[in-house]
Parts: C-alpha cells; sequence; structure tokens
C-alpha cells in the first residue's frame, strides 16, 4: 500500500489550526476552493461522522473520526462518494514557540497513482490554509 506523509510550519498557536480542521463552518471557508460553496457537518467524537461536500464542484468525501485528541492529534477514515477506497488521515500538531508544525499522513492507498493524486489535493488545501489562519486572526 502506498502512503502520503506532508508538512507545514504554520504562523498561529495549535490551538488555531486545531480550530481549522475541527470546525465545521472554518474547514468550509479554506478547505476547497470559493467556487465549490463547500458545506462541511461533523459529530466531532470517537465515532462520529463528518462530510465534507463541495456541491458546485461535484465532491464529497466522508468518513468517521477514529481518534482525538484535541489539539494535538486526529485521525479519521477517508472515503471519496461514489468510490470503494477507504483510507485513513492522521493530522499531529506540534507547537513551536507561537507557530505550529502540522504533520498529515495519509495511508492505506491501493497504488502509486491514487496517492499522488491525493498529494496534489492536500498540497492545494494546505497551500490555502496559513492565508486562511491569518485573515481569520484579525
Amino acid at each position: 500500500m502506498a502512503d502520503l506523509e506532508l508538512r507545514r510550519g504554520l504562523p498561529v498557536p495549535v490551538e488555531r489550526v486545531w480550530q481549522a480542521f475541527t470546525d465545521p463552518e472554518a474547514l468550509a471557508r479554506w478547505f476547497w476552493p470559493r467556487r465549490f460553496q463547500t458545506l462541511v457537518t461533523s459529530d466531532l467524537r470517537v465515532g462520529g461522522r463528518y462530510r465534507i461536500d463541495g456541491s458546485a464542484g461535484g465532491l464529497a468525501v466522508s468518513g468517521e473520526y477514529l481518534e482525538l485528541e484535541a489539539p494535538r492529534r486526529l485521525r479519521f477514515g477517508w472515503q471519496w462518494d461514489g468510490h470503494w477506497e477507504m483510507t485513513e488521515v492522521n493530522l499531529a500538531l506540534r507547537a513551536s514557540g507561537h507557530a505550529t508544525v502540522l504533520r498529515l499522513r495519509h495511508t492505506g492507498f491501493s497504488d502509486d497513482s491514487t496517492r499522488d493524486q491525493h498529494d496534489l489535493g492536500w498540497s492545494d488545501c494546505l497551500e490555502r490554509l496559513p492565508g486562511w489562519l491569518l485573515a481569520s486572526a484579525r
């Protein structure tokens, strides 16, 4: 199986990054481009479910929360609508002064091609995150 790991330094405290990933309104504002009109639902607890629906763009993903250790660790299943493959995302957040180091591991891909597509997607999403974090702090 193929796995993906990305790391980013973010110029805000860990709690702000945690909020960006766990608050449905916050996630909807940065995760996908604005043209997708993203709707996020979330039952943030182990065994709870989430759904990220970019209806205008025809994208939707959902899964179950597998582990929560606020504000440091979040692990959840990941399955695209209409696809059989279930993978797993593991976010680890670590304070570094007044900033945060984010490590994202997405595991369980059936092949390198699917992993590489997710690498592009996650990289695109994570490129939007710092700008949203700084703009929303004002």
